[in-house]
């Protein structure tokens, strides 16, 4: 079976801490979702952590909840580097000076390089464009995303895994929406390093994600 990564979706610290706890249960590592937490004390929420965790602090045009500016929003992240963070995740549309900054001083952290488009999905080459962006700034890890508007769009997206592969570049990658869904259950299958799943349905982080006790369920048919 896949790897999985749980979002945690809280507004609260105390929601936060219970979220991680019910996770820590179900799933191989966890994404913080910062932009969703208000009042987020980083150092709280890392600390006696039980498995991997990814500090995300995602801007509302990638979809995430966060709408100030930029230096401030990466500050978030380079707290998790300073605090030990296992990945951050951080958007490649970001100004190209902040994020070469980041990689640069990422110490034991892992940067997760990702892309995300709300509107379609690229095509296979336009996609291996995006992967080659993504392997030169540095990343230890790159996401692609897309949104699936056919059935075909999960091909293509799957058949970025094995091209991420051979470059022996670690990659999730995955469709969004509701004819994506297809992809987030096979894309461990193809090589992707993990897959997401929410705790429940009404702790969704992207359209189309499934949750944890279908995708276990799907999986568990599947063998």
């Amino acid at each position: 079976m896949g790897k999985l990564c749980i979002p945690i979706v809280e507004t609260t610290m105390g929601k936060a801490l219970i979220a991680i706890k019910k996770a820590n249960r179900l799933t191989d590592l966890i994404e913080l979702r910062v932009d969703y937490l208000r009042n987020a004390r980083l150092a709280l929420l890392l600390q006696d952590r039980k498995k991997p965790f990814i500090v995300t602090n995602r801007r509302k045009e990638e979809g995430g909840k966060y709408r100030g500016e930029e230096r401030k929003r990466l500050s978030v992240l380079k707290e998790a580097i300073h605090l030990g963070a296992d990945y951050i995740d951080v958007e490649l549309a970001t100004e190209r000076s902040l994020l070469q900054g980041l990689v640069r001083d990422k110490r034991g952290t892992q940067v997760i390089l990702s892309f995300h488009d709300f509107r379609r999905t690229p095509s296979l080459k336009e996609l291996q464009r995006i992967s080659w962006q993504m392997i030169q700034l540095g990343a230890d890890v790159i996401k692609i995303v897309p949104f699936a508007k056919s059935w075909e769009d999960n091909l293509s997206i799957l058949s970025l895994i094995p091209f991420a592969r051979e470059r022996r570049q670690k990659i999730v990658a995955f469709c969004m929406g509701e004819k994506g869904k297809i992809s987030r259950i096979f894309s461990p299958f193809f090589g992707a390093a993990w897959t997401y799943a929410s705790i429940d349905r009404t702790r969704v982080s992207a359209p189309g994600q499934l949750t944890v006790r279908e995708l276990k369920n799907t999986w568990e048919k599947m063998r």
